[in-house]
C-alpha cells in the first residue's frame, strides 16, 4: 500500500495506491483478490482518502471493481533528427549536488498540473544513485526549469556501436525548457538510432519533423502510424462526501446548478445511490435536501474518470456511458467536470 499525495484540481490530497496484488495458485477463484481490494479501500477510507489508484494487470478485472481509466500513454520510437531544435546550450549534466533543485522543479510542475503524485524521498534518491541513468537539466536565469532522464539500450542482435535512447522522464515547466531538452536529443543523431519516449501528451506529434515510428504501416485511407498507445493508471472514488469536502475550493466550471448524481457501484455500495450536488458560481457542496435541476446516472468507474478530468461528460453521453434527465442541462454538467488539464501520472508503483 502506498500513501500518495496527489495534486488534483489544485488540491493536495491523500490518495491510496496498491501494487503487487497476488493470489496463490492454489487459491484462485476464492475471492481472495476481492477481499484484498475491499481491505485496501476500507483502509484508505479510514485514513481520510477519497480516491484510490492502481495499475491493472488486466484493465477489465479492475473496471468491474469500479476503477475508471486515466489518461493513455503514447510510446514514440523516433529518429533523433525529427526532434525540434532548441537552445541546447542551456542543458547541463545533473549530479547529486542538484538534488534539491530537481525536487523543487518537480514540485513546481506538480503544482501547475493535474493528477501528479508527489515524489517519495527514495524515488528522488534513486535518480542520483542509479549507475545507468543519464541526467541532464535545462537551466534558465539560474533555475532548473526542466530535466531529462534516460538510459542507453543496445539494439537487439546489433553490436556495441548500435544503441537507442530510452527516455525515463522528461519533466518541463515551459516550452523553452522542452525545446532545449528535445534539441539536446536531436543532436545525438550521429550516434543514436532511435529515441523511445513515452508521453501522455496527446498532441506530442505536433512537435516533430516526422512523427512516424518507422513501421511504414498505413491505416486506411491515408493515416501514417506514429506511435503505440496503452491504458494503464486507473482511479476510483471511495468516499463521495470526503471528495467534495476536499474540493470545496475548486471551481466547477463557474456553474450554478443542482445536480443529482445517481451512482451504481456493486463492489463498494457505500458510494452507490443518489448524491445531490448543489453548485453556486462553481463551488460545490453535497446537500441531500436540495431540489435537483437535473439528474445524471452513471457507474462509479466512469464517474471516477470524469471527476479526475480523464474524460468529459459529453463524451460519456455520446458513448451511452452516462444518462441525463434533461438534455438542456448537458452543457452545464459538462462544464462542471471539464478541465483543460487531464490527469498525468509519472509514478510507477
Amino acid at each position: 500500500l502506498y500513501d500518495f499525495t496527489m495534486r488534483l484540481h489544485g488540491v493536495d490530497m491523500l490518495v491510496g495506491g496498491v501494487g503487487g496484488v497476488a493470489v496463490d495458485l492454489l487459491h484462485k477463484k476464492e475471492r481472495v483478490a476481492y477481499d484484498m481490494l475491499q481491505f485496501f479501500q476500507a483502509h484508505y477510507r479510514e485514513k481520510g482518502a477519497a480516491l484510490t489508484t492502481l495499475y491493472p494487470f488486466r484493465p477489465d478485472f479492475y473496471r468491474q471493481m469500479g476503477y475508471g481509466y486515466g489518461r493513455k500513454i503514447n510510446q514514440y520510437r523516433l529518429n533523433p533528427a525529427d526532434f525540434p531544435q532548441g537552445n541546447r546550450h542551456n542543458v547541463r549534466v545533473l549530479d547529486s549536488t542538484h538534488r534539491q533543485e530537481l525536487a523543487d522543479c518537480y514540485r513546481r510542475i506538480m503544482v501547475a498540473s493535474n493528477g501528479i503524485l508527489a515524489q517519495f524521498d527514495f524515488e528522488l534518491e534513486s535518480i542520483f544513485t542509479s549507475q545507468n541513468m543519464q541526467r541532464y537539466g535545462y537551466w534558465a536565469d539560474g533555475q532548473l526549469r526542466g530535466y531529462l532522464l534516460f538510459t542507453f539500450e543496445p539494439i537487439p542482435n546489433g553490436n556495441f556501436l548500435r544503441n537507442n535512447i530510452a527516455v525515463r522522464a522528461l519533466m518541463v515547466e515551459d516550452a523553452e525548457a522542452q525545446r532545449g531538452l528535445l534539441g539536446f536529443l536531436r543532436v545525438q543523431a550521429d550516434q543514436i538510432e532511435k529515441v523511445v519516449i513515452n508521453t501522455q501528451e496527446e498532441d506530442f506529434h505536433l512537435l516533430l519533423h516526422d512523427p512516424r515510428n518507422g513501421s511504414q504501416n498505413l491505416i486506411p485511407s491515408g493515416y501514417h502510424e506514429t506511435n503505440t498507445q496503452g491504458v494503464g493508471i486507473m482511479y476510483r472514488v471511495i468516499d463521495m462526501p470526503r471528495l467534495f469536502a476536499l474540493l470545496a475550493n475548486h471551481n466547477f466550471g463557474g456553474q450554478t446548478v443542482t445536480v443529482q448524481i445517481d451512482l451504481s457501484d456493486s463492489f463498494w455500495p457505500v458510494c452507490a445511490g443518489k448524491w445531490v450536488v448543489s453548485v453556486e458560481n462553481g463551488f460545490a457542496t453535497l446537500d441531500p435536501n436540495a431540489r435537483p435541476d437535473v439528474e445524471i446516472s452513471l457507474d462509479i468507474a466512469e464517474f471516477s474518470s470524469l471527476v479526475t478530468g480523464a474524460t468529459t461528460f459529453r463524451q460519456l453521453l455520446a458513448y451511452g456511458l452516462a444518462q441525463i434527465s434533461d438534455a438542456a442541462f448537458a452543457d452545464a454538467v459538462h462544464q462542471l467536470f471539464y478541465t483543460a488539464n487531464k490527469p498525468i501520472c509519472h509514478t510507477a508503483f
